[in-house]
């Protein structure tokens, strides 16, 4: 279990009392959405596996070889071999969802291939593992899980390529799943007991006969189904976000401090105890829930700034086990 680090917040605690309330937890990989060197720092001598985040704006930049050595010279290469960096996340839902553009999304694999021969170059490449987190919103279909696929208008001009880059460089394929998201755009159609890990009847797939128990495993293997479609059947999954906000907006009714405590306690029990999907039942998922604190600073509605498992003080907002 990891989960994000995200700064987005004029109230949070320096990064030194970030890492001291983490020790006290089994959270074991941390996931940054920047190159914060005063993070990177506080991480130096810790046990800690950290991704660095590249953000979107920084990437067509980074298409540049000469650029791409650089900044892994600045950002990564310097803190090594103190701060255990593991991972390079090259931007956030690139792809589709509200941070795309179709001319962000023709620079991102070549950014990854430029950062990706930084790595080699410095001889980081079998140490540190470079992936682009996506939006399930890259899905034209998602159910069932054995119909998942990927949009027509995206499959092979952008996802062949990074699939191809991930088998090449044995990288994750990272996305963002929330069942949060799914049950609040069609609440009459999904149950919240299924997207909650709570018990229910399960919803059986027509095509595998598999019987999906929660909405997060038919998430993946919708994605596993997509790109076993692409002819990409071993790519590793796993997921960069995932979560449920505690506190909403009055017209948010599936937001409370309930439904986001069952969520993550049930979703680090999930992950504990059956590592897996039904489709790759011995796979492990390495999943990052978001986040780590309320971020006061983020837009949007009130649900936006309340995913933390802490306040900025360092309590819990609720217990999920860790």
């Amino acid at each position: 279990i990891g989960v994000n680090y995200g700064t987005r917040g004029n109230n949070l605690p320096p990064p030194s009392q970030v890492v001291e309330l983490l020790k006290n937890t089994n959270i074991g990989k941390v996931k940054l959405y920047d190159a914060n060197p005063a993070i990177l720092r506080a991480f130096a001598g810790t046990s800690f596996d950290i991704t660095v985040g590249i953000p979107n704006e920084q990437i067509p930049s980074l298409v540049d070889q000469g650029t791409a050595l650089s900044w892994m010279r600045q950002n990564v290469a310097t803190y090594l071999p103190d701060t255990r960096i593991r991972g390079i996340a090259v931007g956030n839902e690139v792809l589709a969802g509200k941070n795309s553009n179709q001319q962000l999304a023709a620079q991102l694999v070549p950014a990854m291939n430029s950062l990706q021969s930084a790595l080699v170059t410095l001889k980081l490449n079998d140490l540190i593992k470079i992936t682009a987190p996506q939006s399930l919103a890259t899905l034209s279909t998602s159910f069932p899980p054995s119909s998942g696929t990927f949009r027509p208008d995206l499959a092979q001009s952008a996802l062949v390529p990074l699939l191809t880059f991930l088998q090449a460089t044995n990288s994750t394929f990272m996305v963002n799943a929330y069942p949060f998201m799914a049950y609040r755009s069609n609440p009459r159609d999904v149950s919240l007991a299924y997207c909650l890990f709570l018990p229910n009847s399960g919803v059986t797939d027509p095509g595998t006969q598999f019987l999906y128990s929660n909405m997060f495993g038919a998430m993946l293997d919708a994605v596993i189904s997509a790109m076993k479609k692409l002819r990409f059947p071993d790519v590793r999954i796993g997921v960069s976000e995932t979560g449920w906000p505690s506190l909403g907006d009055p017209s948010e009714a599936e937001v409370s401090l309930r439904n986001a405590m069952l969520y993550n306690r049930n979703l680090v029990f999930y992950i504990s105890s059956s590592p897996g999907t039904p489709l790759r039942p011995k796979q492990q998922i390495d999943t990052y829930i978001f986040s780590l604190y309320n971020e006061n600073l983020k837009e949007g509605p009130a649900s936006e700034r309340n995913y933390g498992l802490f306040r900025p003080d360092g309590s819990t907002v609720y217990d999920v086990g860790i």
